[in-house]
């Protein structure tokens, strides 16, 4: 399982990338953190979540 925003998800083995399109995530708009460290969006498909990961993702919205 990995922890993504206080969740426990059966996601291991998926790149950020692959998660992010499946739960709808907009990669302009969206930051992540993987186990305390900022993943850069050009790592986005390359960085594959692990057993016990714990992920952070924000989401940036307009407003005014």
């Amino acid at each position: 399982m990995v922890r993504i925003n206080g969740e426990n998800l059966d996601v291991a083995g998926k790149t950020v990338s692959d998660y992010l399109n499946s739960a709808g995530y907009d990669l302009m708009r969206v930051a992540v953190e993987l186990n305390d460290d900022i993943v850069h969006k050009a790592q986005y498909a390359d960085t594959i979540f692990k057993e016990g990961d714990c992920v952070e993702i924000v989401s940036f919205v307009g407003g005014g």
